[in-house]
């Protein structure tokens, strides 16, 4: 057996994990699949591949962009969603009186990690609203349960993360959503240390066309909306509108994205040089599976 510790955020995105370990798909191929959630994301994530406490991620794709940029030794191997992530993006306190997000220009923004989505797309909404990017401030929350604390405790005025899962609190009006922001590139990608691949390359061509074969068939699963409601405590309408936006994907990163990338990035100061496609990917032959 092969042993690949992979990590992901504890959401909807990662199910097609779930049962494919569930089913023993990747113990059959001879792979031990140690999956491990990661509620912090991005930025705890990208700390665990480079001190090789994780061998492969699940990873929105700017973050981990951002981590190979600053000297992370790994390399995106597939996109895994395609669409864009809407952020739900931009939560105030419940009981805060602005109605709207430019009232808040000088709040200070709640973040799971530096180099997270939640830090790096606040950087993007400044910039939407004109706002000054040197006078940004944050509050380091680790989790989306920090963050409710933060924001109720008024140690933070502004949040963003993933619109779905967040609407139970919105509902429960302990956060009020602002407005939406999506990603303009694809939300998530598979990213594997550079000694991982050198080691295990095998392995993870077998990893890949398990999940790809799983995620191709995820949203014709029968009652999936239900399955995934009960399992992420979230209403079935909101999943259903989930499931129509998400396409999970097994191409690789294009390099349209990269440049898009580099140019929203150098825009805001976020990266201090631009990237070239072959810098961030590895490309592992395709199985006979996938091809």
């Amino acid at each position: 057996m092969t042993t690949i510790k992979i990590g992901g955020v504890p959401e909807h995105f990662n199910l097609p994990w779930h049962f494919a370990i569930e089913d023993g798909a990747f113990e059959k191929e001879g792979i031990d699949l140690q999956w491990q959630d990661v509620p912090e994301g991005t930025g705890r994530m990208s700390k665990l591949l480079r001190t090789q406490e994780l061998d492969v991620a699940c990873i929105l794709t700017d973050g981990i962009v951002k981590d190979i940029i600053a000297g992370n030794p790994t390399r995106i191997l597939q996109v895994y969603v395609a669409s864009p992530l809407l952020w739900g993006g931009v939560h105030a306190p419940g009981t805060i009186e602005a109605e709207k997000t430019q009232q808040l220009e000088d709040g200070k923004f709640a973040i799971s990690r530096y180099g997270s989505g939640s830090h790096l797309m606040s950087y993007l909404l400044a910039k939407r609203h004109g706002w000054d990017i040197e006078d940004l401030s944050f509050e380091l929350v680790n989790t989306l349960d920090g963050a409710v604390d933060a924001l109720s405790q008024n140690k933070a005025q502004l949040f963003l993360w993933e619109r779905y899962m967040t609407q139970p609190i919105v509902d429960q009006g302990i956060f009020k959503r602002l407005e939406t922001i999506a990603t303009p590139w694809p939300s998530f990608v598979i990213a594997a240390t550079q000694d991982c691949i050198s080691e295990k390359e095998e392995a993870l061509g077998k990893m890949l066309a398990i999940i790809n074969r799983y995620t191709a068939d995820f949203k014709q699963i029968p009652s999936i909306d239900r399955t995934i409601a009960s399992h992420y405590d979230l209403q079935v309408g909101d999943v259903q509108q989930w499931l129509l936006r998400t396409e999970f994907s097994d191409d690789q990163l294009w390099n349209s994205t990269v440049d898009k990338i580099n140019k929203e990035f150098s825009a805001v100061g976020i990266i201090d040089r631009k990237v070239a496609l072959d810098e961030l990917i590895y490309d592992i032959p395709k199985t006979d599976e996938e091809e």
